[in-house]
């Protein structure tokens, strides 16, 4: 049947069981907002306060549910400030269709108002781009964005139309087509075989090989990355771990892939690793790591990095295999897949020896003696009283880290942080995508005073839309992270560090119709946790903590897993 060319792009989203868009309206993108006006009951769109927030919040969206995210914005500078989020969903994985619109035909290439190439700009930093020159080819188009982005290793794909294209009196052709059938059809599997989107089937050799390698293994080490999350293959990690009753170390976005609660878990693992997870790395003699790329805040040292094992990688995309750290095996796969067909052919362990080496060595760090509010007093706090669902989105830096120290993820999806882009402002965004996708669970967002200021216009979308969502900031009056390691390694040069500047966090809070709290002590975050969770409305929670606080352990970049600065 004959539809207006807008009309179709709405109906490709419904095809998709799309029901929530994130965005920010302008002139070239005004014909597609203008149909969307006709779908209103059946798309939901969050207006942000920036085009940035609409990226991070259509990401944390897709993070939070495993579903495809799709945000909208204009040509121009609505375009380009679309790249950062882009950039953060491509580096950790996150299936987002970004769909902007351009200049018309006759002014493409003459540097017309709000003109810009962003199909060109965002090529690094995609799976795919699209531009939309013919309208007819605007269901296959949107069909394959998101088969692309959902098929194989996800990640984001940005599809441009050009305005003529979105014109109110351009018709085509358009049949529904459910997506359960579309990504099958034809040209669609030929894009993801030539691409290599989907991921092979697993060599039955290279899964015999690892049976026969774990079975010889006397200290196996499994470790937990973001491909577990991704892959939503938490339940047989599980299964494999507790075969193998091996110890578990947990990448920043292996975080929910693991329970971090698990009496086989020893933590974090790399740069601000546990002595349990680092020193496990460093004695083991098979090291298992499941969608795990192996990075330079992992794999601090290669050439040193788990020296005295055999190291095996399972990973869904080829290219991810002996990048950083070379291996003695690996598997290229689906890691549900491949951990389903490993689980039923690997036989059952026990380490005692080993766990009694590397499990003692998870004990907490005895707290320093502080008359102020220290980071693990605030998030011991937040963990005994929120719900044990509670989903929680960081920015990047030290409360980062001391949150997914603290926290213990149960599954995937709970955890949104920025691991391989560290992105600052990511974390209030993703919060709001969270929050629209489960507005009946808590979400928590951590962040420094740094990072907060970067995105805190996003309260008023928290507010405008009545999402109850708590702002937990770790305020040092630094950027504390940059300042740990002027501490630690630049001889206390503290350069351009210190945010002795405002808003008051609390009048900001209030100006845009929130509550906000001032906490300096453990019983004051207590009272203010308290009435954030009675509240109903979004809240800010300003934790004043001391301007040294450090994040602990800590080793430096380009050292060996053990050579701890800090303990």
């Amino acid at each position: 049947m004959k539809i207006r060319a807008t009309a179709a792009i709405m109906e490709c989203l419904l095809e998709q069981e799309v029901d929530t868009v994130f965005g920010y309206p302008g002139g070239a993108i005004l014909n597609v907002y203008d149909e969307l006006y006709n779908y209103r009951d059946r798309i939901r769109h969050i207006l942000t306060s920036h085009e940035q927030g609409a990226s991070h919040a259509a990401d944390g969206y897709a993070r939070a549910t495993g579903k495809v995210g799709v945000c909208f914005a204009t040509s121009g500078p609505g375009a380009t400030n679309l790249t950062t989020g882009i950039a953060t969903a491509y580096m950790d994985s996150s299936p987002v269709v970004f769909l902007t619109c351009n200049v018309g035909e006759p002014y493409l290439g003459k540097d017309s108002f709000q003109e810009v190439d962003i199909t060109g700009i965002a090529m690094p930093i995609t799976k795919a781009t699209y531009l939309v020159r013919d309208a007819n080819t605007i269901p296959d188009v949107m069909r394959e964005a998101f088969a692309v982005a959902a098929t194989g290793r996800p990640g984001p794909v940005l599809i441009d139309f050009l305005k003529n294209v979105t014109a109110p009196s351009v018709m085509i052709d358009y049949e529904f087509v459910p997506w359960t059938q579309n990504r099958r059809l034809g040209h669609i599997q030929a894009l993801a075989n030539a691409h290599e989107l989907k991921a092979p089937e697993p060599n039955q050799d290279d899964i015999d090989t690892l049976v026969d390698m774990l079975a010889e293994s006397k200290r196996p080490l499994l470790i937990c990355g973001g491909g577990v999350v991704r892959g939503r293959a938490h339940k047989e990690f599980r299964e494999l771990a507790e075969k193998l009753d091996a110890p578990v170390a947990i990448t920043v976005m292996g975080g929910g892939g693991f329970p971090g609660d698990h009496p086989l878990a020893t933590g974090m693992i790399g740069m601000h690793g546990s002595k349990a997870s680092n020193v496990a790395c460093d004695e083991c003699d098979l090291l298992l790591a499941v969608g795990c790329r192996f990075t330079d805040r992992v794999a601090l040292q290669p050439e040193t990095f788990a020296a005295q094992a055999k190291i095996v990688q399972i990973d869904i995309d080829r290219s991810e295999i002996d990048k950083n750290v070379l291996t003695d095996h690996h598997i290229v796969g689906n890691a549900r897949r491949v951990l389903e067909q490993l689980n039923g052919k690997v036989g059952t362990f026990h380490h005692p020896e080993w766990k009694e080496h590397i499990l003692p060595l998870r004990a907490p760090s005895v707290p320093r003696e502080s008359e102020k509010l220290t980071p693990k007093q605030a998030l011991e706090v937040i963990r005994r009283m929120v719900p044990e669902d509670t989903i929680v989105a960081t920015d990047v830096g030290q409360h980062q880290m001391w949150s997914i120290q603290h926290f213990h993820f149960t599954y995937p999806g709970q955890l949104l942080t920025s691991g391989g882009f560290g992105t600052m402002g990511f974390g209030l965004g993703a919060a709001i995508g969270a929050q629209v996708a489960f507005p009946e669970k808590r979400v928590i967002h951590t962040t420094g005073d740094g990072c907060f200021r970067m995105n805190c216009h996003e309260l008023a979308t928290v507010e405008h839309y009545h999402l109850p969502i708590i702002t937990v900031i770790f305020n040092n009056g630094t950027l504390g992270m940059v300042r740990q390691w002027q501490h630690l390694i630049y001889h206390e040069r503290y350069s351009e560090t210190t945010l002795d500047r405002g808003p008051d966090f609390v009048k900001l809070a209030e100006a845009y119709g929130l509550k906000g709290f001032r906490v300096t002590t453990q019983e004051e975050m207590k009272e203010a946790v308290q009435a954030a969770l009675d509240a109903g409305c979004g809240c800010v929670i300003d934790c004043v903590l001391d301007m040294d606080e450090m994040v602990r352990p800590m080793v430096a970049g380009g050292a060996h897993i053990t050579d701890f600065l800090l303990h």
